[in-house]
């Protein structure tokens, strides 16, 4: 089997590379031409050596994700439902704003974390992502939209790690993705506009404050451990106050002085003035100064939650109070609706698509394995 040069970061492929007798810039090179360029075919690579050329196509290719769905929004938010075998399928949702261009990613197929008010949770999890299925996501998203849109230079300026999935739970697939999506070879982000959205996998968040610290978005969603525990289940694992401190000691590596905390605004659960002043209490207990800001979520409510949205005026009431406090609050403005891409929404119809795609996989196996040899 060849390898897919989408899983490996800048590193990986050197060492790739002299494996088969060349020097690291060679790899820089291929790098340079598969991310910056989007090429997939080596002969396409005009200043990569004939010899080299040669090696690779006996032991390597590029290989992207096959689109299953591409859907536009209204608002210009693209999400696309890619194939990544075996039955399972993930989204990823481009999210054009005037300063910038985002990209959510997805790290999992699923996701095990089984958050109430997530629509993925409620998909149950299939498997981790490998670094190229991560990276491939970016890679096929940033050369589709230059020629979409018909521009040369970079559109993604942002990546979010808050599509399918828990990321710090796939740790060894997502920090050489990162590492490609930050290297001036490869996307050339900046480390503050790569952000890493986790529930609080409080030992992934210490070892990336150390391997590929990057920004920091902790899924909080409540203000004390029996809630938490019912709405965030990895709380019963990883209880607020080892979540804050961890939060504390990634504030050490951070290329931003502060963590967001995001807040999904549940009528009647969580949203009331009482949660608003014990979150202004947890925030001041865990450090001082303005070390922390909050993205309060406007729910995007699904049958088998059972939850609805908070009426609009108990969301701007519960900012006040987190405002007044000094505590910087934003309202996440929706996107993406009309399209089901929305926070939380990522599961979309994905079990309805990928199920008709097993059931054919299983046919088209019975048809083969009926086939004489």
């Amino acid at each position: 089997m060849t390898a897919n040069l989408l899983d490996y970061d800048l590193e990986g492929l050197a060492a790739f590379c002299e494996q088969l007798g060349e020097k690291r810039f060679r790899a820089t090179q291929l790098f340079r031409w598969i991310h910056q360029k989007g090429a997939s075919q080596f002969d396409q690579m005009s200043d990569l050596a004939k010899s080299l050329q040669g090696k690779l196509q006996g032991v390597a290719h590029v290989q992207g994700l096959r689109i299953i769905s591409q859907h536009e929004s209204a608002d210009g938010t693209i999400k696309w439902l890619f194939d990544v075998g075996g039955g399972d399928a993930v989204e990823t949702v481009f999210i054009p704003e005037d300063d910038r261009g985002t990209l959510c990613v997805s790290s999992q197929a699923g996701c095990a974390v089984g958050c109430r008010f997530c629509s993925t949770g409620h998909q149950g999890f299939s498997r981790n992502l490998t670094t190229g299925e991560i990276a491939a996501q970016l890679w096929f998203a940033e050369h589709f939209l230059r020629k979409h849109l018909g521009i040369a230079e970079r559109v993604i300026s942002n990546v979010v790690m808050m599509g399918m999935g828990e990321p710090l739970q796939n740790y060894d697939a997502l920090v050489p993705a990162l590492r490609t999506m930050l290297s001036d070879h490869g996307y050339g982000l900046s480390r503050r506009r790569v952000t890493v959205s986790t529930s609080g996998v409080v030992p992934m968040m210490d070892r990336l404050g150390q391997d590929c610290p990057v920004a920091l978005a902790v899924s909080l969603h409540a203000p004390h451990d029996s809630l938490r525990d019912n709405l965030v289940p990895l709380n019963r694992k990883y209880p607020l106050a080892e979540l804050m401190a961890a939060c504390q000691r990634y504030l050490a590596h951070a290329p931003r002085d502060f963590i967001t905390f995001e807040y999904c605004m549940l009528d009647g659960v969580n949203d009331q003035a009482v949660h608003a002043q014990e979150l202004v209490q947890l925030v001041r207990q865990t450090g001082p100064g303005a070390w922390c800001k909050f993205n309060l979520i406007p729910f995007n409510p699904f049958p088998a939650s059972g939850l609805l949205r908070s009426d609009p005026k108990q969301v701007t009431a519960f900012a006040k109070v987190l405002s007044e406090a000094g505590i910087v609050t934003t309202v996440r403005k929706t996107r993406g609706d009309d399209i089901d891409a929305a926070c939380g929404q990522l599961a979309g119809d994905v079990q309805d698509r990928t199920a008709v795609a097993s059931r054919m996989a299983r046919q088209r196996t019975v048809m083969l394995k009926s086939v004489p040899a």
